[in-house]
C-alpha cells in the first residue's frame, strides 16, 4: 500500500471509475440495439442519451482538467440530450469509450501534489479532489440510470450485475 494518501486516493478513485464503466458496459450489452434509444416517456433519457451526455461531460471536464474551466466553451450540453436518427451501437460505444479514455488519461497524469490544486468548473473553484468526487457521483448517478433502463428492457433475460436475488427454493 502506498504511504502517500494522495496516491492511495488516486488509485482508489480510478478503480471506482473503472467499476462504473464496467457496470455500464455490462448493462448496455444486455440491451437489443433498438432499445438503446428507448425512453420511458418523452421527458426520460434513453441509454443512448445518457451515454452521449456522459461522453460530453467527460470531454469537457477532463480535457485540461488542471488548466482550464471544466465547462468548455464549445460544449453544447443541451445537444447531448438530442439524438440523430440512425444512431448505431458502434457509434454509441465510440462515444462511451472516448469519454472514459479522456477521464483515465487525466487521472493517470495526476500526482498527489495535484489534489489540492484549484480546478474551475463553470467559473467556480474546487480542489481537484472535490472536482473528482463531483464527477464520480455524477457518473455513478447516470450509470445507475443506464442499469435501470437496461434491466427494464432485458426483462426476464436480465443477468444480474451484482449479487442476484435468491430464488425461491423448489
Amino acid at each position: 500500500m502506498p504511504d502517500d494518501i494522495g496516491a492511495l486516493y488516486l488509485r482508489d478513485v480510478t478503480e471506482r471509475f473503472k467499476a462504473y464503466k464496467k457496470l455500464g458496459e455490462r448493462a448496455i450489452a444486455q440491451v437489443y440495439d433498438s432499445g438503446l434509444t428507448w425512453q420511458f416517456d418523452p421527458e426520460s433519457n434513453s441509454i443512448a442519451t445518457l451515454v452521449k451526455h456522459l461522453a460530453g461531460n467527460m470531454r469537457s471536464r477532463w480535457v485540461g482538467f488542471l488548466t482550464s474551466d471544466g465547462e468548455k466553451p464549445d460544449r453544447n450540453r443541451d445537444a447531448e440530450f438530442e439524438l440523430a436518427p440512425g444512431l448505431t451501437r458502434a457509434e454509441l460505444l465510440d462515444w462511451w469509450d472516448d469519454g472514459w479514455a479522456r477521464l483515465f488519461e487525466a487521472l493517470d497524469a495526476l500526482r498527489s501534489e495535484d489534489l489540492t490544486r484549484t480546478v474551475i468548473i463553470r467559473g467556480a473553484p474546487h480542489s481537484a479532489i472535490e472536482a473528482i468526487n463531483i464527477q464520480l457521483a455524477h457518473y455513478a448517478y447516470h450509470v445507475g440510470q443506464i442499469v435501470q433502463v437496461a434491466r427494464h428492457l432485458a426483462g426476464p433475460a436480465w443477468k444480474s450485475l451484482s449479487v442476484p436475488k435468491r430464488k425461491p427454493e423448489a
